[in-house]
C-alpha cells in the first residue's frame, strides 16, 4: 500500500444507508479446520488495502486438533481497522462471526452489548449444541437478546454457489470461510479485490477449481449481504491519516526475519539461521527459508541444543548467527548460550515467549521468560536482553540486537512473544539505503608483538573477531574458562575471577544502539506506567485514555532490560507512584525493585490474552 496514492476505489452498488464509523473491532471464530485465520487474515489485507490502520490478533486453539465442534478445536481472528491511528487489535467486538456453536460459546464474552454477530445457523444443530455444552439453542431461546442476530444458513449457501465447481462435499464444505467473508466485506464495504487476488495467487494454476469455488462464494457472500432483507445498512472506515511512504502488511515473526536479513546486509555478511520448530517462533524459519537469494542460510536441526551449537559455530565462522525458540525450546539452549558467553561469540537468540512452565499454553501469549532470559544460565553468564514492542518494531529490534552483538561480542536475546510475533499491523517498508551500516571489523595481522591474542579488548570490552584460517591467527576458543589475553585454558582462580568481571563489565556497560524506551506523555508527574514487549500497544492506549480524562499519566516502554539504561531510576522516581502492567506475576517489577530498591505496583495478567486497554484504566483507576 502506497499511503501517497489513494487507494483503488471500491465501486459501491448498494441502495442501502452507508454509516462511517472511526474504527471496527471484528472477529471470526469456528472449528480450527473452519479456516478463521485466512478470513480474518483476507479482511485484514483488504482493510489495510483500503488505507486503515489495521491491527490483528490470531487466537489459536491450543490442542493440534481438537475434536471437531467442541469448545478446545475453536480457533479465532480479531482484527481492529480504524481511520485513526490505533495500537491494538481491540477491546470489545463489534461483530462476531460465529461457525459453529462452540465458537460463539467461546467468543460471546467478547461482543459489546448490542453488537452484531453473524450465526451459521446450519451448524446449531442438536450434535453440535451437545458437543458445545448447550441445553437449548442460543439462537432461539432469547439468551441473545441484547445483541443484534443475524442468522445466515452458510453451509447451505455455499453449497448452492459452488455446485458447478466440480468439487467433493468436503471440499465445497471448506470453501464456507470465504462466504463468510465475502458477507462481511459487503457489510463493511471492503473490497473483493485483495482476497480475489489471493485465491488466483494461491490456487489458480495447481487447483484450479478450488480458485473457481472460492471465489464464486466470496462473490456469494457479498451479494448475499446485498440483496437479503436481514442487513438493513452497511458500514464504512475511511482511509487513515499515515505517514506518506511504501507499506505491507506484517506480522512479527516476518519481521524479525527481515530484520536479521538487513542486518547481514548492512554488514555484508551471510546470515546463518538454525532453529527447531517450535510454536510460536516456527514463521521465522519458515520466511527466512524464502530467503536464501539474499544469502541467508537456514537449518533445521534435530533438537534446541543443536540449533543453539550450530548457531555458536556459525558465528565462530563469521557469520551473522542467529537461532529462535520458545520458552521451553530456551531452557534446552541454556548450555549452549553459556558456551556462546564464554567464547565472546555474538549469537542473536530469539525467544517468543508463550504460556508456560513445561508444555504450557503453546499456542497463547505470555511474557514469563523475563527471568529466564536476564538470569536463567549456570554460573556468571550475563547476556544483553531487549524487547519488541509491536510486530512492526521486531525489524527493528532484530537489527538493533545484531548491532550489539558485533560491536560487544557477546549474545543478545531478542524476546517476543506469541501475541507479537503471530499479530500484524501495517509497516512502512524503509529505504534500507539510507540506514546506517553495521561495522565488522576481522582482524588479518596479529594483534600483539608476542602473536595474535584472541581475549585482548578493545576500550568496550570487546575481544577481537577472528576468521579460523587466517593466516597467523589461529587460536582456539571453548567452554573451559580462558586465561586474559592469551585465551588458554586457565585454572587459575584469580583469572577466573577477573574474566568474570570482565564479561560482566562489558555486558553492564553496553550502550543502547537505539532508543532505550519508548515515552509517551512528560516525563514527571503522578502515575508512571513503565511496560516492556507486547504490552506497549494497550500501556499506551490507556496512558493517553486516561489522560483525556485528566489524569497526570506517562507511559515508559523498555526496549533494553539487560543492562537497564542509564538514567531510568531518575525517570521512576520522578513519579509519585510507579505501576508495571505484565503477562507474569511480576518479573519487571521484581528486576526494578531489586535495582532501584522502591516499591512499585503491578497489574499482572497471565491468561494467554494480550491485556484489553480497559484492564490497564481500571488497574490505574483502583489506586488513583
Amino acid at each position: 500500500m502506497d499511503s501517497t496514492k489513494s487507494p483503488p476505489a471500491v465501486e459501491r452498488s448498494s441502495r442501502k444507508p452507508l454509516v462511517n464509523l472511526a474504527s471496527v473491532t471484528i472477529r471470526f471464530a469456528g472449528d480450527s479446520g473452519d479456516g478463521m485465520q485466512l478470513a480474518g487474515t483476507q479482511f485484514a489485507d483488504a482493510a489495510a488495502l483500503a488505507g486503515n490502520d489495521v491491527s490483528t490478533l490470531p487466537d489459536y486453539p491450543a490442542e493440534i486438533r481438537a475434536p471437531a465442534g467442541t469448545i478446545a478445536g475453536v480457533s479465532g481472528f480479531q482484527i481492529q481497522f480504524s481511520s485513526e491511528d490505533i495500537f491494538t487489535p481491540g477491546d470489545d467486538v463489534d461483530t462476531l462471526v460465529a461457525m459453529n456453536p462452540a465458537a460463539l460459546k467461546t467468543n460471546l464474552k467478547f461482543v459489546k452489548k448490542g453488537g452484531i454477530i453473524i450465526a451459521n445457523a446450519d451448524s446449531f444443530d442438536a450434535t453440535e449444541l451437545k458437543k458445545a455444552g448447550y441445553e437449548k439453542n442460543p439462537l432461539e431461546d432469547g439468551s441473545l437478546g441484547g445483541y443484534r442476530l443475524i442468522r445466515v444458513p452458510i453451509n447451505t449457501l455455499n453449497a448452492e454457489a459452488v455446485k458447478e465447481s466440480g468439487l467433493s462435499s468436503k471440499q465445497v464444505d471448506r470453501c464456507k470461510n470465504f462466504f463468510a467473508l465475502g458477507v462481511v466485506c459487503w457489510l463493511y464495504d471492503r473490497p473483493l479485490e485483495p482476497p480475489l487476488d489471493y485465491i488466483q495467487a494461491k490456487f489458480a494454476r495447481k487447483l484450479p477449481a478450488v480458485a473457481l469455488a472460492n471465489s464464486m462464494t466470496l462473490k456469494a457472500g457479498y451479494n448475499y449481504g446485498e440483496t437479503t432483507e436481514i442487513f438493513n445498512e452497511q458500514y464504512s472506515v475511511g482511509r487513515a491519516k499515515l505517514p506518506r511512504g511504501t507499506y505491507r502488511k506484517i506480522t512479527g515473526n516476518e519481521a524479525v526475519a527481515l530484520g536479521m536479513v538487513t542486518a547481514a546486509r548492512l554488514a555484508d555478511k551471510h546470515l546463518f539461521y538454525a532453529s527447531y520448530p517450535i510454536t510460536p517462533a516456527s514463521d521465522i524459519l519458515h520466511t527466512l527459508a524464502e530467503l536464501k537469494n539474499h544469502r541467508v542460510v537456514t537449518f533445521q536441526a534435530e533438537d534446541e541444543i543443536c540449533a543453539m551449537g550450530a548457531a555458536v559455530g556459525a558465528a565462530y565462522g563469521g557469520a551473522f548467527a542467529s537461532t529462535g525458540t520458545s520458552g521451553p525450546g530456551m531452557a534446552l539452549k541454556t548450555e549452549a548460550i553459556g558456551l556462546a558467553v564464554m567464547t565472546e561469540l555474538p549469537v542473536v537468540i530469539v525467544n517468543v515467549q508463550r504460556g508456560g512452565p513445561s508444555t504450557g499454553l503453546p499456542t497463547k501469549t505470555e511474557q514469563a521468560d523475563l527471568f529466564q532470559a536476564v538470569l536463567g544460565r549456570n554460573g556468571e553468564c550475563p547476556v544483553a536482553v531487549i524487547a519488541a514492542t509491536s510486530p512492526a518494531d521486531c525489524y527493528d529490534a532484530a537489527i538493533e540486537a545484531f548491532r550489539i552483538a558485533v560491536r560487544y561480542m557477546t549474545p543478545v536475546i531478542l524476546l517476543t512473544d506469541g501475541y507479537v510475533g503471530n499479530s500484524a499491523e501495517p509497516w512502512l517498508i524503509p529505504d534500507v539505503s539510507k540506514m546506517e551500516k553495521i561495522s565488522v571489523e576481522h582482524p588479518t595481522q596479529p594483534n600483539d608483538p608476542k602473536g595474535f591474542m584472541p581475549y585482548k579488548r578493545n576500550a568496550e570490552g570487546a575481544r577481537p573477531w577472528a576468521i579460523p584460517g587466517t593466516p597467523g591467527l589461529e587460536h582456539r576458543v571453548g567452554g573451559l574458562e580462558k586465561a586474559d589475553v592469551t585465551g588458554a585454558v586457565s585454572h587459575d582462580p584469580n583469572n577466573h575471577q577477573k574474566m568474570v568481571e570482565l564479561r560482566a563489565a562489558k555486558v553492564a556497560g553496553i550502550k543502547p544502539a537505539g532508543k532505550p524506551w519508548v515515552m509517551t506523555g512528560p516525563e514527571s508527574g503522578d502515575v508512571l506506567l513503565v511496560g516492556w514487549g507486547g504490552t506497549y500497544g494497550a500501556i499506551k492506549a490507556a496512558t493517553l485514555e486516561l489522560q483525556k480524562r485528566g489524569r497526570k499519566v506517562s507511559a515508559c516502554q523498555l526496549r533494553y532490560l539487560n543492562p537497564m539504561p542509564a538514567g531510568l531510576e531518575k525517570l521512576l522516581k520522578s513519579f509519585e507512584q510507579v505501576i508495571v502492567p505484565e503477562l507474569n506475576l511480576g518479573q519487571l517489577r521484581f528486576v526494578l525493585q531489586a535495582n532501584y530498591l522502591m516499591r512499585l505496583k503491578g497489574i499482572n495478567k497471565i491468561k494467554g490474552q494480550p491485556f484489553t486497554v480497559q484492564e490497564i484504566i481500571a488497574g490505574v483507576e483502583s489506586d488513583l
